[in-house]
């Protein structure tokens, strides 16, 4: 059965056996997700976000919502096929800097056409989304906020033009 020893520096080696795992001070073993549990019953809630931040093609987070959340992800991301091993930085340091992901953006989706729209020099009002979508007003306005400011980051300008509301985006 595999053991899993975790050193002060917040390190976890696995072992394939508890035989391989040599006795060492300041290193807390475990074999299960209760052992796990057990041990960081008592630790302070940075001390799991440190471990998982180290856990190789883990992505970083600053907390877990609550501590049975951080022992559960962690043991998930032990048991992998390949089983994640912590041992220091997660890149190393002379490869090639990763290529960003190029955006390959769908030209036939409602929100490609309501971009498009909203490009043009003058905008497009709150009806003529609505018409091109087919959505209700409170869902075109829903989108401009969640999809188009927070989810994509673009500047969406708000205005009335002769009483209608017009959107477009800022360059």
């Amino acid at each position: 059965m595999k053991t899993f020893a975790l050193n002060s520096d917040d390190n976890i080696t696995v072992f394939a056996s508890t035989e391989e795992a040599d006795p060492q001070r300041g290193v807390e073993r475990f074999r299960s997700a209760e052992q796990f549990a057990a041990l960081a019953k008592g630790w302070p809630g940075g001390r799991l976000v440190k471990i998982w931040n180290k856990l190789p093609d883990a992505h970083p987070v600053k907390k877990f919502t609550d501590r049975q959340t951080g022992v559960t992800r962690i043991w998930k991301a032990l048991q992998s096929p390949a089983p994640a091993v912590a041992s220091g930085p997660k890149r190393d340091k002379h490869a090639a800097p990763r290529q960003p992901r190029r955006n390959v953006g769908r030209t036939n989706t409602k929100a490609a056409q309501v971009i498009a729209l909203l490009r043009q020099p003058a905008g497009a009002s709150l009806k003529s989304v609505m018409q091109a979508t087919g959505w209700l007003a409170h869902s075109v306005r829903g989108f401009m906020s969640g999809h188009l400011r927070k989810k994509l980051g673009l500047r969406v300008k708000s205005f009335r033009r002769k009483g209608e509301r017009v959107y477009s985006l800022r360059a």
